[in-house]
């Protein structure tokens, strides 16, 4: 390059600070630098997957936690509202015809009708739940597509109900309420047949002859019934009738004999109108209790179910950034009208 074209060059030209050095050193000595662009070792931790949440499923189904059934209401057959949530105290009238006759004269004025009345009185109860829940407790349940109020009241009102089941099994203790399994008036139960040593139908079961043990304890049961009658009601094998029993004592009605009948099959055949019912409650610290109930005699029903509220929902009180809401209820336990209506066997 001319000199004179280099200098002008030089002193007008465009200059890259430290280019021109770098341009003069040698190819040997260029090769010795690191590159200014790039770091010898990570920063960083190593990784190479993404976070774990990215890849986990929320199903939107949720799955309910199981509880034993309610059933007392099935049981009896009807379920009633007794008065209000205002009255403590419960009357039940029961009136009892009476009369004597005497021998006949124009002039007699002998021979004569009326009428007896008892009270039988009942206490109620009543009972309360609260649910709570918070802006930022629902936001963050929201995110998993948990409906939080609503699974609240859903606690609630399951909440509320067991207990209403279970005060129709077994009452309240210090109070004048009572269930169909705990009522005073109702009758001692018998015990089951003893079969060659053998009580409870676990045992039973163990011999070919279990399906007809079985069964003479159920015929035994509805014999103690028409004991308890009296002759007082029109009751027979046709009447409607409710055997009541748990779950575990209702597999032994599926022993069969050597005719290949089990003992459902014959209770079906000999008691037509008899239903089965079965609940937890009866499996209790004494053993297996199994009862049987004539259900309706001429129009009134043995016993029903009774309540003075069912889910009563006070107003929501609203807090800072929270919600609150109490539910109650109230029970009179199991009104049983005609307990001798009822046998219980007891130890099978």
């Amino acid at each position: 390059m001319d000199r004179n074209l280099e200098a002008v060059s030089r002193k007008w030209g465009v200059h890259f600070m430290g280019v021109d050095a770098q341009l003069q050193q040698t190819e040997k000595e260029r090769g010795g630098l690191l590159a200014m662009d790039a770091q010898p070792q990570l920063v960083t931790v190593s990784n190479s997957g993404i976070p774990a949440f990215l890849s986990t499923y929320i199903d939107p189904k949720v799955i309910e936690v199981l509880v034993a059934p309610m059933k007392a209401t099935e049981i009896v057959g009807e379920e009633t509202k007794k008065g209000d949530w205002t009255l403590e105290t419960a009357m039940f009238p029961i009136v009892e015809s009476t009369g004597m006759v005497s021998s006949y004269g124009d002039y007699s004025e002998t021979g004569i009708a009326g009428a007896n009345v008892n009270w039988v009185q009942r206490q109620s109860y009543t009972y309360q739940v609260i649910t709570q829940w918070g802006e930022r407790e629902l936001d963050k349940m929201g995110l998993a597509r948990i409906d939080w109020a609503n699974r609240q009241r859903i606690a609630s009102v399951l909440t509320l109900n067991k207990f209403q089941n279970k005060s129709y099994f077994l009452g309240v203790a210090g109070l004048a309420n009572y269930g169909l399994l705990n009522d005073p008036s109702l009758s001692a139960p018998i015990a089951p047949i003893s079969a060659g040593g053998l009580v409870t139908w676990a045992q039973k079961a163990t011999d070919p002859n279990g399906a007809i043990y079985v069964y003479n304890d159920i015929k035994a049961l509805y014999g103690q019934l028409v004991s308890q009658a009296n002759g007082l009601v029109d009751l027979d094998m046709d009447s409607p009738l409710t055997l009541a029993m748990s779950p575990e004592a209702q597999v032994y009605l599926t022993l069969t004999n050597t005719y290949n009948v089990n003992v459902q099959d014959m209770l079906k055949k000999n008691f037509p109108k008899m239903k089965i019912e079965t609940a937890p409650e009866y499996h209790t610290a004494s053993g297996e209790l199994v009862q049987l109930i004539a259900d309706e005699v001429q129009g009134q029903r043995t016993a029903t179910t009774a309540f003075t509220e069912k889910l009563r929902a006070h107003p929501v009180k609203i807090d800072l950034s929270s919600f609150k809401q109490k539910q109650s209820q109230g029970t009179w336990g199991c009104v049983l009208y005609r307990p001798f209506l009822i046998s219980s066997l007891l130890g099978v």
